[in-house]
This record gives C-alpha cells, structure tokens and sequence, in this order.
C-alpha cells in the first residue's frame, strides 16, 4: 500500500511539475518570444500625435508618440474588435492596434484634411523662404504629406493642397475641425479688451488679429541679454568698427545695432540682394567680406550683435521691381517723402527682406534681425480713400493683419536659423487703437522676440498725455506716461515681447530747441526702467556719431 501510495504522489509530482513547465513556457513564449524572430521594423502612425500601448493583459499602458520605431511579433490578439499586434519598445512588450503600424514612413501622418486657425503663409517647398501663397484662417487644406516630426509627433511642416495650389504650410496654424479653426484666442478677457480699441484710421481691427500664444524661442549658441545696452552704426559708419568697439568696452555698452539694409543704404554687396534687387547689390557701402570682418570684430569682442532691415521703405527694390510699389493714381510707384515704398501687402517683398534676414544670421553671424519701417506709409489715410493711391492688397487684408502676417512669416524662418526677431514700431502704436499704418503694440509683441518702441519725444505733440510743459524738455515725464500705456498692452496679451527701447539721442530741432546731454539721454532710460521695462535701450543717432555718443557716455555708465 504505501509503495502505490508513494507511487501515486511521485506521478502527481510528475504532472505538477509538467504543468508549471507548461505555464512557464506559454509564459516564456508570449512574454519572451522564444523561438519567435521580429518582423522588419515598423513606425508607429496615426492621425493623431499620441498612439496608446496596451499590456499583454489588455489594459491601456503608456502612450507614445507617432513615428517612433518598433518590432513586431507574430502574436495578435483581439480586443474590441480590433486585431492588436505584439511589439517591442525600449525594451519591453506591448500591444499596439495594427491600424497604427506602417513600414512607410511617409504613412506616418495620417491626417486627411485640417483646418487654418491661423492666416498663414503657403511657402512653395519645405527647406527655403520661398512664397507661393496664403490661407485664411477658417479655411480647409487637404493633407498630401510632412516634412518631419517634432518630439511631440506634431507636424512642422505639412505638405497641403488649396484648391489649385500646392506647397507647405507650418502644422502649428493647422486644427482638426472647421469649429476649432473658427474660435479666437479669448484668455484673460482680451477679446472684452480689444473691442474697445478704435479703428477709425484704417489701420484694422484689433479683434480680428491673431493673440494664441507664440514659442518665443531662446538659442543655447546665441543668448541674448536680459538687458541690452546698445548704440546704432550706420551702414557708412560701420567701417570704424574698431573705434565704436573701443567705446563699447569702456562705456558699459554690450551691443551695436548695424544696418543690414537701410532704405537707399545697403550695408553691404549681399548675394540675396544681387538675386533680389541688383540696385540694392550695385550701391553696397561695403564689401561682403570686409562688412563681415567688421562683425566678427564685434561678436570677437563680445557684443550681441543685431543687424537692422528697413523693410517696407526701399527706393532701390522699387527701381528694381516696380510691381511691388504702392502706386499712384496713374499706376506709377508713388512717392512719399521722397521715397518709393514695396507694399506690404506683397510677398515678394517679405520673401526678399526675410531671406536676406537669413543670409546675414548663417552668412554673416548676426544675433538678432531687427527690423524697421514694418508699417505703411503714414499721413496717407486720404489718399488712399480717395483712390489716389493703390496698395496692392492682393489677399483682401487689413493693413495690421498683413504686417502681423509678415512678423509670422520672419519669425518663422529666422528662428530656424538660430536668429532672434525685434521689430521697431511707432510710439503711438502703444494707444488705445490700430494706428492708420497698421502697427497695433498687443499684435506685434505677441509675435516677436522683441519690440521696440521708438517714442523719441520730439516725434509727440507738444503737450502729450496733458503734460503741462513741452514734452521733448521733460522726457522723463513723457517717457513716463508713454510706459504705462506700453505695460497696458503687454499685460492682456499670452506671449508678449521683450521691450527695448529707441531712445532720442540726437537734439531736438522743434522749438524750443533742446540740447540732448546725458541727462535728457538718462532721464529717458530711467523713465522706462521705473516702469519695469527694463530690457534695455538702443541709442538713435541716425549719423552715428561717435563724438555725441562720447559726450553723453556718462547715461550709459550709470546703473539705473
């Protein structure tokens, strides 16, 4: 008895034991995939930026983002309907829905159609500036492919079709449906804000600019100061690199402003103004590589260095291209102040000042790209009602719609270079409405890297913001109130810009003439910096003149 007994429970033993085997190697097999070889690898795809991973058990486990490559496993399994593959990702085992593995990457995007949240630029390929079109917000783009993913699995770039036009447009001004594309950024109460703002001038309306927050990006290679101290060089003038970077060093200065192009000015013989604008190529004060010398010196040194861009006020591209000028009445380039002027409203133009932006920042090694005049021509509101003048709108914008489009559009391509965007803008541009040229302060800081107001006192009426006394004799004061009207504006929007400001460093000519000395230059600064706007200052002095810089060097050395 006890030997059948004992017999008994070794066989039991037996079967136990090949039943634990068993379990084990199932286990081994669907865990470990022995004996099993992965498939050809695969990327993850969806339509959408995130792909859910379940466990071997079924149950939802991590997310990952689309374009991530994995292997395959020939085990499947159904769950809700849907036939689940087995893979392997950072060395672990999942189940991801078959409908999300491709072997293809161009499949990786799945989307179909998307929707223009915000007006943007079609740009014929994927690598240049090059412009083919525009889209308007609320319109809808059929998806023919990307250019690449971002860490996130986001677009950068999608390659669109809009009814007969092809190219590529930024995945960020893209949403999934019509009613998402429709809404208006309305955080914090702008939109009750901006209502209020006039449009009596022509300049737009407020409420129909764009204010969803913008990447305002910082470079590890190119890190602008928290507080810029900067004096302006002229295109001319720049030839006494050496003497300007002396005054630098021992004036707490720790930037220069450089013409890159000022209107009738070109800084220097440019290979994208010779494709562009051989008149701009043909008049250059310098030549390419001695202008670079003359930077590096400064960059040597240890200046941040922006280099400045009129944009929209350009006698020389007008020569060149008369089918980009605002024109008269008789279908001529008009003249205003004894210059021609490239509408804004033309993209050839953009494309022309952004891409010799671009040349300057990987050619030439500037910092930061300021740009000037990004406005329409001012004190012409009656001609153009009356007819006698002809802007050239050929998308049907307002005028604050195109230039904050423009600002986009630079933003855009320079930041991929690794350069930073400042804008100058009009003091007025800070009060309650779209000014008649199109500046609005809140639509332009919230795109760019950095605005800069150029409130030079002599530019105000005599008695601005019921100030008692002639404004350009009390600047401080002047300087004052105009802060607080700036510090409105960035305080309703999501993104705003860095403030650094143009400060009057010239005497004024207005009567009463005033002697511009250190004192009129610090109580300027001094002004902004009470106000918190403390991101520094930029000197105007349009002959650059070293002589009147050195004079007033002590409201440079002073600490504010």
């Amino acid at each position: 008895m006890k030997k059948k007994r004992k017999g008994k429970k070794v066989i039991l033993v037996i079967v136990m034991i090949v039943l634990i085997v068993a379990i084990v190697m199932l286990f081994l097999m669907k865990n470990l995939n022995v004996k099993e070889t992965p498939k050809i690898k695969n990327y993850v795809c969806s339509d959408e930026t995130q792909v859910t991973l379940y466990d071997l058990d079924s149950n939802p486990s991590i997310s990952i983002t689309r374009g991530n490559e994995v292997y395959t496993y020939k085990y499947k399994e159904k769950i809700n309907d849907d036939i689940y593959v087995k893979i392997k990702y950072n060395d672990k085992y999942y189940l991801i829905n078959e409908k999300n593995l491709t072997d293809n990457k161009n499949d990786i995007v799945g989307e179909k159609e998307l929707f223009v949240r915000t007006s943007t630029t079609i740009y014929k390929d994927d690598t240049t500036a090059k412009i083919e079109s525009y889209v308007k917000k609320g319109e809808s783009v059929e998806i023919l492919g990307y250019d690449k993913l971002n860490e996130d699995g986001s677009v950068q770039k999608y390659k669109i079709k809009y009814g007969d036009i092809e190219g590529y447009v930024y995945g960020k001004y893209l949403v999934s449906t019509k009613e998402e594309s429709t809404k208006v950024y309305d955080e914090n109460g702008i939109q009750e804000y901006l209502s209020k703002m006039g449009n009596s001038l022509g300049g737009g309306s407020a409420v129909d600019l764009d204010y969803y927050p913008y990447d305002k990006p910082k470079f590890k290679d190119n890190v602008m100061p928290d507080e810029v101290r900067s004096i302006y060089i002229n295109s001319g003038a720049v030839k006494n690199i050496d003497s300007y970077i002396d005054f630098a060093i021992n004036n707490n200065i720790n930037a220069f402003v450089i013409d890159i192009k000022d209107n009738t000015s070109p800084a220097y013989n440019s290979e994208v103004m010779k494709a562009y604008s051989p008149t701009n190529f043909n008049h250059a004060l310098n030549a390419y590589e001695k202008y670079k010398e003359y930077v590096k010196k400064a960059k040597d040194a240890g200046l941040y260095v922006i280099g400045r861009i009129t944009v929209f006020k350009d006698s020389y591209f007008v020569e060149d291209h008369k089918e980009t000028a605002i024109k008269n009445s008789a279908g001529s380039p008009f003249s205003h102040n004894g210059s021609y002027w490239p509408s804004a409203y033309n993209r050839y133009v953009w494309e022309f000042n952004v891409s010799l932006a671009i040349e300057a920042v990987e050619e030439i090694g500037f910092n930061e790209i300021q740009f000037d005049y990004v406005r329409f021509p001012d004190r012409t509101g009656s001609l153009e009602k009356n007819g006698t003048i002809n802007l050239g709108n050929t998308y049907n914008e307002e005028k604050a719609e195109a230039l904050q489009g423009f600002i986009m559009y630079a933003c855009d391509k320079i930041h991929e270079v690794g350069g930073y965007v400042s804008i100058d803008v009009f003091g007025e541009s800070a009060s309650n409405y779209v000014t008649a040229y199109g500046q609005f302060w809140p639509a332009i800081s919230n795109i760019a890297d950095v605005i800069s107001g150029m409130p030079y006192p002599d530019h105000f009426n005599a008695h601005e913001y019921g100030i008692s006394e002639v404004v350009w004799t009390v600047p401080y004061k002047l300087l004052n109130e105009w802060s607080k009207y700036v510090i409105s504006k960035q305080e309703i929007i999501p993104t705003p810009a860095v403030v650094r400001t143009w400060i009057q460093t010239y005497n004024a000519t207005k009567t009463p003439k005033i002697v511009y000395d250190s004192s009129k230059i610090s109580e300027q600064i001094q002004a902004l910096y009470d106000n918190g706007l403390k991101g520094g200052y930029m000197t105007w002095n349009s002959s650059s003149n070293l002589v009147k810089y050195k004079e007033v060097s002590y409201s440079f050395k002073k600490v504010y």
